[in-house]
């Protein structure tokens, strides 16, 4: 009996394994042709070999030499954005989650659920309406103008998780820091902030990869080439004539804003678990 009970455990495991096996190769495969895809020129785009037979970095250096493209600038105006939407969601997202997770005061579970709506909205129903906001506010054409609207769709998740991982903090610090005659917002810093920093990280990640990969309002809100950002350049990446479809260099692009985010998850991947397990399961 027991050696029927350890052949279907190692079944199991080999089963297991294989179908983690599967759904590796299934994940990593499409990254894995950009690289290669991204590596060849000419006829040999147009080869199956996953290992080019003659790798070449052409075009990642045409990426940054073609004048009508400024890739390079596009990247940078990228990183601003992004950085300035983590640092603002992270911000104002400690700030309310302190309040909605802390303080009890009435219609307190209605603002939350309310929080949570706002980012249930498909981005072409306020493009309009966001549209006639950054031109009167003055920040059409400008990258820094994209900050606003990506906010709408970053903090609520940002308030919603920070507020779950808020609640389940030890009400006995906060009474004691009171006692020390601290106020709530050196409650937040010194004695939440350091407890918070895998639901930082994971939301701060997360917020990240939405304004880094971020297309229609880049689209629509800035039409200067150079306060462009990196997805709508990999869009407008044109070949030697308008029916050529440069492969290569897409792909060149595509890996090269990839691998950020690759490194971010990799670097913080036990934060980001821990910190979207947060609330999960009461101790």
């Amino acid at each position: 009996m027991s050696q029927i009970v350890g052949s279907r455990s190692r079944a199991g495991t080999a089963l297991l394994y294989l179908l983690a096996a599967v759904v590796t190769v299934v994940s990593v495969f499409p990254f894995l042709y950009a690289v290669s895809t991204s590596l060849k020129t000419g006829s040999a785009l147009f080869s199956t070999d996953l290992v080019p037979a003659a790798p070449t970095l052409r075009n990642y250096v045409d990426l940054f030499t073609i004048a009508e493209q400024p890739f390079g600038r596009h990247i940078l105006n990228s990183i601003g954005v992004s950085v300035a939407v983590v640092a603002l969601s992270l911000f104002l997202g400690v700030t309310a989650a302190y309040a909605l997770g802390r303080i009890p005061f009435k219609g307190r579970g209605l603002l939350l659920v309310t929080i949570l709506a706002v980012s249930m909205f498909p981005q072409v129903a306020v493009l309009s309406g966001m549209f006639e906001m950054i031109r009167w506010l003055g920040l059409y054409n400008r990258a820094a103008g994209l900050v606003l609207p990506y906010l709408i769709f970053t903090l609520p998740f940002t308030v919603w998780v920070l507020t779950t991982f808020m609640k389940q903090l030890p009400v006995e610090l906060e009474e004691a820091a009171i006692m020390d005659g601290c106020s709530p917002w050196r409650i937040i810093v010194k004695v939440f902030l350091p407890l918070l920093w895998p639901a930082l990280v994971s939301t701060g990640l997360l917020a990240f990869i939405a304004a880094w990969n971020e297309f229609l309002f880049a689209l629509t809100f800035v039409i200067d080439n150079n306060e462009r950002t990196v997805p709508v350049s990999i869009s407008l990446i044109s070949g030697a004539s308008k029916y050529e479809i440069p492969w290569g260099k897409i792909m060149a692009a595509s890996v090269l804003v990839t691998l950020p985010l690759i490194a971010l998850v990799l670097a913080f991947q036990k934060k980001i678990v821990s910190g979207l397990t947060a609330g999960a399961v009461k101790g």
